[in-house]
């Protein structure tokens, strides 16, 4: 049975009213559960309550003091739900009251899906500094980019002091060497005091393994499914329930606690759940009851590779009601008509044809056989734009490479335009990943800082093996090393320097040409045409609202496109990325002239408006 309440968190330890502490903790299979006291190396005795869990209220446990869980006298583990380890996931936990954190965004108002402009970031390369508090100083910049919504990779707490976060296994601890919980909240303050909505990245369909104690309290992991981490989380097997409120719970203290405006839920196909209601559905069930009682707005969007459209239908057309979700197929078929490699999953895309096909239908495979899949894979979708996020690069598709090259290595200074302009001219939601907007040159590399000497040999083994075919490329950088967490850190300094300040340049025109022209600032597909010419490599997109026309003529070949442009419109030049203004050859002196016919430079965009605008 679940015991929740949208007003208030019911597990773990927290501070309802008074000075006591509430405490309540899953251990079904437990015959006896103390809290340990560090402050007065005392223990407080929980009572067995109804399914599977201990309850106690003391008021020898305050904001502050640090705590373990005591199973069966013998077994120290960390809180499951602690909101914070001050010394990391093998330590004690801290009692935190969110009533405490400082916040001043009453009047804040999320923004409406269709007008976020993401920008994903990892913490501890971000800045210098790797923090929460360091990100602040950096949020004029980002608003003066254009961008209204951050989207922070995972912060629960993992080993040591560097990951990519998704090791982690203390999902509603923040991560210490961040800033921890107060530093959350006091981003998220600053962030919505500058119009910025916030994005967290959440892990609920696997757990790290380094400081993973959960099977010493309870069945949170089933043996019937298997993932790519092992077990898959029990969210449909005997004692699933108190599982499914963990997360429940842990989805509502991000949006009610910490004011963060959207999940983005990390590979939810990777989520085994065939109850009546999936689990997905009832969190979106609660985040609208959250709504209903504090009138702020929250996102869910997922990342998803399964291509079925009842993710993100609504919950009253019997979907799991999510918002968005992430969209790589438009990466891969973008990649590959730029030059990109076709092995892997990239073999499944023909180039500029899928690109078409990913700017009119969102799924390429929608029902279509899949020759790496080997089989017929996808369903067809009528959702609008806005529920579908596109990017040209992300952390798992630089990161993932054995040398966490990002595009700025890969292309050509012409092709990274064409390529920012092809996502942030699409009807979806945009998303640029942290440095791409000025070609930052530092890679982005897989990297941990495990303390089990044997977990680290065989993550080590793990990143050889899967490159052994890339060893002509060098070695495959040692993801412990610090070093190769140094390496992936932004240059700031670089912004300031010849084309990658004018990159910068450009990435403000185009994301504000995409605020402010009437037809790129809306999400109907249906309001959306795609002309392929395939022996040119040159692709037209028309996009248009009542009589004001767009045509996005993009040329990813390496010669000049002579272009014939639709005859029954009359077009002006209205942007181009090879402008001299953005270290091109292209004169833009006669934008008002009107043309019919469109000399494209390679590897460029031009973008055309009619007379009406």
């Amino acid at each position: 049975m679940k015991d929740i309440d949208v007003n208030n968190r019911r597990i773990g330890v927290n501070f309802e009213s008074g000075s006591n502490a509430h405490v309540r903790v899953w251990a079904p299979f437990a015959q006896k559960v103390e809290l340990l006291l560090s402050k007065e190396a005392a223990k407080v005795t929980l009572k067995q309550a109804d399914y599977g869990y201990w309850v106690a209220e003391t008021d020898r446990l305050g904001a502050g003091d640090n705590y373990k869980i005591l199973l069966d006298n013998e077994t120290e583990r960390p809180d499951p739900a602690s909101l914070f380890q001050p010394e990391g996931v093998h330590g004690c936990s801290a009692a935190i009251n969110p009533r405490e954190f400082k916040w001043t965004d009453a009047a804040w108002q999320n923004h409406p899906l269709g007008d976020y402009v993401f920008y994903e970031l990892h913490t501890g390369t971000f800045t210098p500094e790797g923090s929460f508090k360091a990100i602040v100083g950096k949020l004029d910049y980002l608003a003066d980019l254009g961008i209204t919504a951050i989207e922070i990779m995972p912060v629960g707490q993992f080993p040591g002091t560097r990951n990519w976060g998704y090791d982690g296994v203390c999902p509603f601890a923040v991560q210490n060497s961040y800033g921890g919980p107060y530093g959350l909240a006091d981003l998220v303050d600053a962030c919505h005091a500058r119009g910025i909505a916030v994005v967290l990245d959440v892990v609920y369909n696997h757990m790290g393994p380094e400081g993973n104690y959960f099977n010493d309290f309870g069945p949170y992991f089933t043996e019937k499914y298997n993932t790519p981490w092992g077990n898959a989380i029990n969210y449909d097997d005997a004692w699933c329930d108190g599982v499914r409120s963990y997360f429940i719970e842990n989805a509502l203290m991000w949006f009610r606690d910490f004011h963060i405006d959207a999940l983005r839920l990390d590979a939810v196909h990777a989520i085994k759940d065939f109850s009546p209601k999936h689990i997905l559905k009832e969190i979106k069930e609660y985040a609208d009851q959250l709504m209903e009682v504090t009138g702020r707005t929250h996102y869910l969007i997922t990342e998803l590779d399964l291509n079925d459209p009842k993710f993100i239908e609504p919950l009253q057309r019997q979907g799991y009601g999510m918002d968005a979700q992430w969209i790589d197929e438009f990466h891969h078929a973008l990649r590959v008509t730029a030059g990109g490699e076709k092995s892997g999953y990239y073999a499944d895309f023909s180039g500029i044809n899928h690109l078409a096909k990913a700017y009119t239908d969102a799924y390429v495979y929608d029902g279509i056989y899949s020759p790496h899949r080997q089989k017929n894979f996808g369903a067809k979708t009528s959702n609008p734009g806005h529920q579908f996020v596109v990017f040209s690069q992300n952390h798992d598709q630089v990161g993932n490479r054995m040398l966490g090259e990002r595009t700025s290595q890969l292309h050509s200074f012409e092709m990274q335009k064409l390529l920012a302009a092809a996502v942030i001219v699409s009807p979806y939601l945009p998303m640029l990943f942290m440095g791409e907007e000025w070609g930052e040159t530092n890679p982005f590399q897989y990297f941990i800082s495990h303390t089990d000497k044997d977990l680290i040999e065989a993550v080590r083994a793990g990143r050889k093996k899967e490159f052994e075919a890339f060893h002509n490329e060098g070695e495959t950088p040692d993801p412990q090393a610090e070093v190769t967490f140094q390496r992936s850190k932004l240059q700031w300094d670089l912004q300031e320097q010849s084309h990658h300040k004018q990159l910068l340049n450009y990435y403000k025109a185009l994301i504000g040409l995409r605020k402010e022209h009437p037809v790129l600032q809306r999400s109907g597909r249906a309001q959306l045409s795609a002309d392929v010419d395939a022996d040119k490599n040159v692709l037209l997109i028309h996009r248009w609202h009542h009589d004001q026309h767009i045509l996005c003529v993009m040329n990813f070949s390496g010669e000049i496109a002579h272009v014939g442009l639709p005859a029954e419109y009359s077009w002006r030049m209205l942007f181009a990325s090879a402008d001299a203004r953005w270290c091109g050859n292209l004169d833009m002196l006669h934008p008002a002239l009107t043309v019919t016919n469109a000399a494209v430079p390679a590897q460029s965009i031009i973008i055309y408006h009619n007379d009406h605008v």
